[in-house]
């Protein structure tokens, strides 16, 4: 008998490693297909199969599935954050006869203004939006819908590009950075101009139709949005989960999704929850982590056997309060130390401690995803308990980075 396989385009630095293990708890053999598998450093740590494949190339996805088959029983293929390739896999999906996305569901969300066509048809409720493909059609956007203004790219993920202007000069200097060579496209430079929505910030995290949680978060110095602080599940009140639940709703009729995960992003305004972005995947980083000490649902193995086409299971084991903060540098520069991340780790109620560097890396800020230095998780059964647990232990956290000289100096 053909051993059982779970094929995964590309891996991922931060819930690569939980796919991993969870398919080989469901007894499954994991095999990741990727344009370069070193990048993935789990992969060589844990001595994982992997083979190297142009996974921007569909033909070249089916032929090395094909090949598989002769040694291995393709039980299902899923990927990560990337949405193009999720679109990928629900292709190569409905290809092998196995349970996967739309990917034309997926295309629908990939293109952030073709979304919001989308959901503006449905009238889920979105901060006011325009699309420009020059600096001219920048400046008469945000003129019309006036400062401040989101600008970000039309296709993209991670906060990669996406910057709060608030003035007319931040506004020119970010156009600048988009279209002046600075910034890479994958298609054909197109801006998305947005009203910023001002108020707090959730996310629901959805599995098929049921919202899982609703996650409450705050974001570091502006301009940018890199996430700082957040906790799940968010404290609202019953009519508040309620109104933002069904918005959500509304989204995956409007978007065609429903199958698997999605995570939805919205700003509680004075006009109530604002949609700012569906994303028909999984929340990478620590949400997974977080749902999981909190509610105990394993997000990343339930959606893996959906991929297999078995019968998952969404029910809550306990209801705790999970509050995480994640480290951000404040400079550019050389990272001299950090440490203080074994107290931290022991005080009572801090479930999880990890830095993503060492000592000498370079630290070279980029405003998105990619500047996290690390993170810390408390656990308790109460909001406030939580919160200030996880103030302690950051509180014996600390670190020094050496900024980078300036000319002259």
């Amino acid at each position: 008998m053909k051993r059982r396989a779970l094929i995964l385009l590309e891996g991922h630095r931060s819930i690569g490693l939980l796919y991993m293990k969870a398919a080989q708890r469901l007894g499954l053999h994991p095999i990741t297909l990727s344009a370069d598998p070193a990048q993935y450093d789990y992969l060589a740590t844990e001595r994982l199969e992997a083979f190297l494949v142009d996974t921007g190339n569909i033909d070249a996805l089916l032929q090395e599935c094909c090949r598989l088959r002769a040694t291995y029983d393709i039980a299902g293929i899923t990927g990560f954050a990337d949405e193009s390739l999720y679109a990928t896999v629900g292709r190569l999906c409905r290809h092998f006869d196995l349970p996967g996305p739309n990917p034309a569901s997926i295309e629908r969300c990939l293109d952030k203004f073709v979304q919001r066509q989308f959901l503006a048809k449905a009238g889920v409720p979105m901060p006011a939006y325009r699309l420009a493909a020059d600096a001219t059609e920048v400046e008469s956007s945000a003129a019309e819908i006036g400062l401040p203004v989101v600008l970000k790219p039309a296709v993209g993920n991670g906060a990669r590009g996406v910057r709060l202007c608030r003035t007319v000069d931040e506004l020119t200097e970010h156009t600048i950075y988009l279209l002046g060579g600075k910034h890479i496209w994958r298609t054909s430079p197109r801006i998305l101009v947005e009203e910023f929505a001002q108020g707090p910030y959730y996310e629901a995290e959805i599995m098929g139709n049921a919202v899982i949680g609703i996650t409450s978060a705050d974001f570091d110095r502006p301009p940018h949005f890199v996430f700082r602080d957040s906790v799940f599940p968010a404290p609202l009140s019953e009519d508040e989960h309620k109104r933002i639940a069904d918005v959500s709703l509304i989204c995956l009729r409007a978007l065609g999704l429903g199958w698997g995960p999605t995570n939805i992003e919205f700003r509680w305004t004075r006009h109530g929850p604002v949609v700012i972005e569906v994303n028909p995947r999984l929340a990478t980083g620590i949400t997974p982590r977080v749902v999981w000490l909190a509610c105990g649902l394993d997000l990343v193995t339930e959606h893996i056997k959906l991929v297999i086409g078995d019968e998952w299971d969404l029910r809550r084991r306990h209801s705790h309060t999970a509050a995480a903060r994640i480290l951000v540098p404040d400079r550019d520069g050389t990272l001299d130390w950090i440490d203080g991340d074994s107290l931290a780790a022991a005080i009572p109620g801090v479930a999880e401690v990890k830095l993503y560097i060492a000592p000498k890396t370079p630290i070279v800020r980029k405003g998105d995803v990619r500047d996290r230095i690390g993170h810390v998780i408390a656990v308790s059964p109460s909001p406030a308990q939580s919160k200030e647990i996880l103030q302690r232990a950051v509180g014996l956290i600390d670190w020094s980075i050496t900024p980078v000289p300036t000319p002259g100096q």
